[in-house]
């Protein structure tokens, strides 16, 4: 929901209209990343803080230092337990500040939390963590990923055993600022009339903390087959990858940022490309919207966020859970956030 917008909102009321409430009030979560690990529900967040930085394009008030690791034993939950500190910023040699929405995997008995953080310099990259819990305490690797830039990654268990990563974001995530995965800080956005940015993807190595070939950029398509344009502001990638598989199908979710929708797409691999299929989630309050999609039982959920909770402050939010549903052709049924409320 745009800034100006949210002065409009009741929030005495808004509380008991919302489709569902804070998983998490004692702090502030955002971008939750949502597992079933052995069979127990893990949320993987970003942990917003007030830290006194003002409001800019690039999210530099976005100033989060560490991760908290979230459990519940069934999405019925009305909290989710705070497992503690999971890693700080200040053990992780490379990165400076910034330890935006990250996500995580299981492989061999070993959990991998996937980062981004910037480093000294300024510029985004996504770095590894490991431990033997699902809760952590995580401990990183001593140097970012090799060929990772920007934000938001996701990682994705294919039933064949391989474990992709998908991560991006422009504006404060810089992906503006590559091209063939090559910075050049005079890169800016395409005009209105070209392609729109893509997300970038990779195959993780066997040992989950590298590359195991070159990133290559997603297409998502329109119905015509054609690439969605960057002035397509209610469609294109912004941020926030997600990747779940439905039926066979692949299906690629994100977020468009500035218009604040939660989008999908829906492709044959994991490599796509991906055809633009609708809305899963309309704006929620607060600038951002930032999502993951978890099988629970044999039934489908959203984990979200909004800034209710703080009266609609853009940086402090809190994680939210949905169910979804589909529709008999695949299609995922569009969500309002608020049962009651119209969403300007």
């Amino acid at each position: 929901m745009p800034e100006e917008s949210i002065e409009k909102v009741d929030f005495t009321t808004l509380e008991v209209k919302a489709i569902s409430q804070p998983l998490v009030k004692h702090m502030y979560t955002a971008d939750p990343s949502a597992h079933v690990f052995n069979g127990k529900i893990y949320i993987y967040p970003s942990h917003d803080i007030d830290a006194g930085i003002p409001f800019d394009d690039d999210g530099g008030h976005f100033g989060m230092e560490d991760y908290h690791v979230f459990s519940m034993e069934s999405v019925n939950d009305l909290e989710a337990k705070d497992n503690g500190l999971a890693l700080d910023v200040k053990d992780v040699k490379w990165a400076e500040k910034q330890m935006w929405a990250p996500d995580a995997a299981h492989k061999d008995g070993k959990y991998y939390l996937y980062f981004p953080a910037k480093r000294p310099d300024g510029i985004f990259q996504i770095g590894v963590a490991v431990s033997d819990s699902p809760v952590g305490p995580f401990v990183p690797e001593p140097v970012a990923i090799k060929g990772s830039y920007t934000i938001d990654p996701a990682v994705f268990e294919d039933e064949d055993g391989k474990y992709y990563m998908y991560f991006g974001g422009i504006w404060g995530g810089q992906l503006q600022k590559y091209r063939n995965n090559k910075f050049a800080n005079e890169n800016e956005e395409p005009s209105a009339n070209e392609p729109a940015l893509g997300p970038i993807m990779a195959l993780l190595s066997d040992d989950m903390k590298e590359f195991a070939e070159e990133p290559k950029e997603l297409k998502i398509l329109d119905e015509n087959g054609n690439e969605l344009l960057a002035g397509d502001n209610d469609r294109r990638f912004f941020e926030a990858s997600w990747m779940h598989k439905y039926n066979g199908k692949y299906y690629f979710s994100y977020s468009t940022g500035d218009t604040h929708f939660i989008c999908y797409a829906i492709g044959d691999n994991p490599y796509g490309p991906f055809t633009y299929q609708g809305r899963i989630l309309n704006p929620v309050i607060g600038w951002t919207s930032h999502h993951s999609i978890c099988e629970v039982e044999g039934e489908w959920y959203l984990f979200y966020h909004d800034s209710s909770l703080s009266k609609g402050v853009t940086h402090l939010r809190s994680i939210k859970v949905v169910k979804i549903n589909y529709r008999e052709d695949g299609s995922i049924i569009t969500l309002d956030p608020y049962n009651d409320y119209k969403v300007l």
